[in-house]
């Protein structure tokens, strides 16, 4: 038997079978965080960029992309998601972001929360990048899982950055 699930017996990559596991709730927290500019913290706080305002555009950003997450890394199962809330807040040095994903499904939404926590980091880009092309994306990592065969997960924050 493989013991690497995403490869067949000819070394090629694979979709996982995850046909005979029972659905089950499972839930997948994502944070993030990028570093902006004071002057681009500024316009977002005044809501006057150009593009409109960044936070809530960043939040839709992160729930479609969610959505799409299947379309975008190659083995990744198609999930029908329960809930998506996506979280765009200003800190003391830029955006801090935060997804939570629940399904009901055989696998988890950990890439879902995480591609999330990605895409709306990009949008903050895209968004802010007149202001502040110094911006850098960091941090982005899974937080917390619950649900599923390997059982829950909570980061020990301790030793992050």
């Amino acid at each position: 038997m493989n013991t690497i699930s995403h490869l067949d017996e000819d070394g090629r990559a694979r979709m996982v079978d995850v046909s005979a596991k029972a659905p089950s709730v499972r839930r997948a927290v994502a944070v993030g965080h990028l570093r902006c500019s004071a002057e681009l913290r500024e316009r977002i706080t005044a809501n006057t960029l150009a593009k409109g305002n960044l936070l809530e555009t960043a939040r839709l950003a992160g729930i479609m992309a969610a959505k799409r997450t299947a379309e975008l890394i190659p083995l990744c199962h198609p999930l029908p998601l329960d809930h998506i809330d996506v979280q765009a807040s200003l800190d003391e040095s830029g955006v801090r972001l935060r997804a939570t994903v629940t399904v009901t499904a055989r696998t988890g939404a950990e890439m879902e929360a995480l591609t999330a926590v990605a895409v709306a980091a990009l949008t903050v880009i895209d968004m802010g990048k007149s202001v502040d092309k110094t911006m850098l994306i960091e941090h982005i990592y899974l937080l917390e899982k619950t649900g599923g065969k390997s059982g829950d997960f909570k980061r020990n924050l301790e030793h992050q950055h």
